[in-house]
């Protein structure tokens, strides 16, 4: 039981620095990446559908995303949609291509992003730690339950505790590395 309890945690703590790397992933730095356009859904003959699943999404060069649809009708759609979403950029139509270029960022723009991935991370540790709580509950109800001696609950407390610990440094190295990827000029 404990085992479970401790499998439990270890997920969800996966899942919020899984949930961590998607979000700083989707924030904008110095070079094109296509998971910046990931989020961007279009109307495809009235189904809205993620950007990938109606055309090709790649990167040229460092500072621009290339989009080409596999129907040629939905050029404007997709403009209109990239046009529309919160990223702020404007998309140029080459013919059947939609380029978007992406300005250099400024220092003070930089300053911000990272203030946002710091917010998301602080987040990520929140969630972390209330991974820990819930199996710091579990334990204290199997206790309780008279199913775990008190030595094992607190040995499980302890294993749990340094599963935390591991996490919470995984989510602050994947937030050092995304301000390192910043502040590249």
């Amino acid at each position: 039981m404990i085992e479970k309890v401790k499998q439990d945690a270890t997920t969800r703590m996966k899942k919020c620095i899984d949930s961590l790397k998607d979000g700083l992933g989707k924030l904008r730095t110095g070079r094109a990446s296509t998971s910046l356009v990931d989020h961007i859904r279009v109307d495809n003959y009235g189904n809205m559908v993620p950007l990938n699943q109606v055309a090709t999404v790649n990167t040229p060069d460092a500072r621009t995303i290339a989009i080409t649809p596999w129907d040629k009708g939905m050029v404007s759609v997709i403009e209109k949609a990239i046009t529309a979403s919160d990223l702020g950029l404007n998309p140029v139509t080459a013919g059947t291509t939609v380029r978007i270029p992406l300005p250099p960022l400024t220092e003070e723009r930089r300053k911000e992003i990272i203030k946002v991935a710091k917010t998301d991370t602080e987040h990520a540790r929140v969630a972390i730690r209330g991974a820990r709580r819930d199996a710091n509950d579990a334990l204290k109800k199997l206790l309780k339950d008279h199913k775990v001696t008190e030595d094992q609950e607190r040995k499980a407390q302890d294993d749990v505790q340094k599963l935390t610990d591991k996490f919470i440094a995984e989510a602050d190295g994947v937030l050092a590395a995304k301000e390192k990827e910043l502040m590249e000029v």
